[in-house]
């Protein structure tokens, strides 16, 4: 026999209950009501009018209708433009859709190539060297053998066309004074060479205490001159050593994306200075896999929340065997350690950062120390090396053809008066460390190794972005006229706003 069916609960409720109910929500809402008394929340007045007495009434009538069929006049002219960004994108969309089923029809299986992978950042690295007049290598002054890649020197030297090469020695106020002065005396002897400080982005996005760029700007514009045209300056070098920084510092204003995450630079960025001179800004070198540990982890696009602990751990194990014991005890300000692991256990225990049980989180810690050597938070220096060995593929005869062209004379004084302006770091102050030498990067499409590598694992944020300029224009342009789009953006947030404002207004209304 079937079972009964189980009744459902009834919903009806004794009077008491109900009674007590209604008298606790009557009570909830007295206690609003008496709040807003209190803070004095009042009813919007309904608005009374123009008296009939009032001189010029009509002529008062007859604006606000005027002023408020010119803002009608607007929200329609906003909704269509909404309507056509929406049109235009649902095309683009059924345009890369066509095409994806017609390569699924044809058989081709060739994947679009995405802008994190390594491949994309050497073609767009390629096009920016090949479209330069003169090329701007980028150096971290801290250790700026670390910062040269050979392989990318070696391009521009050979690419002929009369294309120039010149050093930017970023970062000199993490520096000592007379550390940096030797770095300018060894340089200046294979390429002209620019003391440089970048400039600090505030609050309110003005930009402030930078050094270097009048002296940059004088001899590009210099040069501009001398070849009697309008010129094209690419700016290149290892992640985080400051490219586009050096960009805005140079503009007076954020012209280009910066950030303390590696790899914000994705594809080329075109930016004008003046009607002479045209910057662009490039995605980071790639470090080739062959490097040494310690390379690898001052040098690669990695992020260190998304790669392996025993990568990270290999790099941190690398920078610390690299420096002077004493002076890294007193930056951190802890005690003796044995090795890197010991340093790591000490630092987690001082800071801290405890797992379950009281042990110390030394992968967590080895995240933080990395992310500390490759910002701009640890002043450390290496020295120059002994004697001056340039590489085979710098003859005298290159070193001439570099310098052809540029006043380097009023250089050297420029570069004087920089590091003097500047406040330096004490070598009491900063760390010794031992630089690995130059860093083997990875600049040919055909060469790279997309999988495999150890510090493979690119920066993958932000993944989804506008593919419409990719479509229309091979470099994107930075556009002077940024007040004009601001004024449109501020139109729609504006309304936006409105729109959000009556919708809660009509919650209290019927709360």
């Amino acid at each position: 026999s079937k079972r009964p069916k189980l009744r459902k609960a009834s919903k009806r409720l004794s009077c008491h209950k109900r009674y007590k109910i209604q008298k606790k929500v009557r009570e909830h809402h007295r206690k609003v009501r008496k709040e807003a008394k209190k803070r004095g929340h009042k009813k919007p007045k309904k608005d009374p009018g123009i008296p009939s007495a009032a001189p010029f009434k009509e002529e008062l009538l007859r604006e606000a209708e005027q002023r408020k069929q010119r803002l009608e006049e607007l929200k329609q002219k906003q909704k269509l433009n909404r309507q056509k960004e929406h049109e235009k994108k649902r095309k683009l969309e059924a345009k890369n859709n066509a095409a994806t089923i017609k390569e699924k029809a044809e058989g081709k299986t060739k994947k679009p190539l995405n802008k994190n992978s390594k491949k994309s950042f050497c073609r767009e690295l390629m096009k920016v060297l090949e479209a330069s007049d003169v090329v701007l290598e980028v150096l971290d002054a801290r250790d700026p053998m670390g910062c040269r890649c050979p392989q990318l020197e070696q391009a521009v030297i050979s690419s002929g066309g009369n294309k120039k090469l010149l050093l930017v020695l970023n970062k000199i106020d993490l520096v000592p004074k007379d550390n940096i002065e030797k770095w300018l005396n060894y340089l200046k002897k294979e390429f002209p060479t620019v003391a440089f400080k970048s400039a600090t982005m505030m609050k309110d996005k003005t930009m402030v205490r930078y050094f270097g760029s009048k002296c940059l700007l004088k001899l590009l514009q210099g040069y501009g001159k001398t070849q009697d045209r309008a010129i094209q300056v690419g700016v290149v070098g290892f992640p985080n050593v400051g490219k586009s920084s050096i960009i805005n510092s140079l503009k007076g204003k954020r012209a280009c994306n910066v950030g303390l995450a590696r790899g914000v630079t994705k594809s080329v960025q075109t930016v004008h200075l003046d009607k002479q001179t045209k910057m662009l800004d490039s995605p980071s070198i790639i470090a080739d896999p062959s490097n040494s540990a310690l390379a690898l982890a001052l040098r690669s696009i990695i992020d260190p929340e998304g790669s392996d602990s025993a990568d990270v751990l290999e790099g941190v194990n690398a920078i610390i065997n690299h420096c002077s014991k004493q002076q890294v005890m007193m930056h951190y300000n802890i005690p003796d350690f044995r090795d890197p692991e010991d340093f790591l256990s000490l630092l987690a225990q001082k800071r801290g950062m405890l797992k379950k049980g009281g042990v110390p989180d030394i992968e967590n810690m080895a995240k933080l120390v990395l992310c500390d050597w490759t910002g701009a938070r640890i002043k450390y220096y290496s020295q120059p090396p002994g004697s001056q060995k340039p590489p085979p593929y710098l003859t005298e005869q290159k070193i001439a053809e570099m310098q052809e062209g540029f006043n380097l004379n009023n250089l050297e004084q420029e570069n004087s008066n920089t590091v003097q302006a500047l406040k330096h770091p004490s070598p009491a102050s900063s760390i010794a460390f031992q630089s690995a030498g130059m860093t083997n990067g990875t600049i040919e499409e055909n060469k790279v190794i997309e999988e495999g590598s150890k510090w493979g694992n690119m920066e993958a944020s932000k993944e989804e972005e506008d593919e419409e300029e990719e479509e229309e224009e091979e470099f994107t342009e930075s556009d002077d006229d940024e007040d004009d789009m601001e004024e449109e953006e501020e139109d729609d947030d504006d309304d936006d706003v409105k729109e959000v404002n009556e919708v809660f207004t009509r919650i209290g209304l019927f709360s």
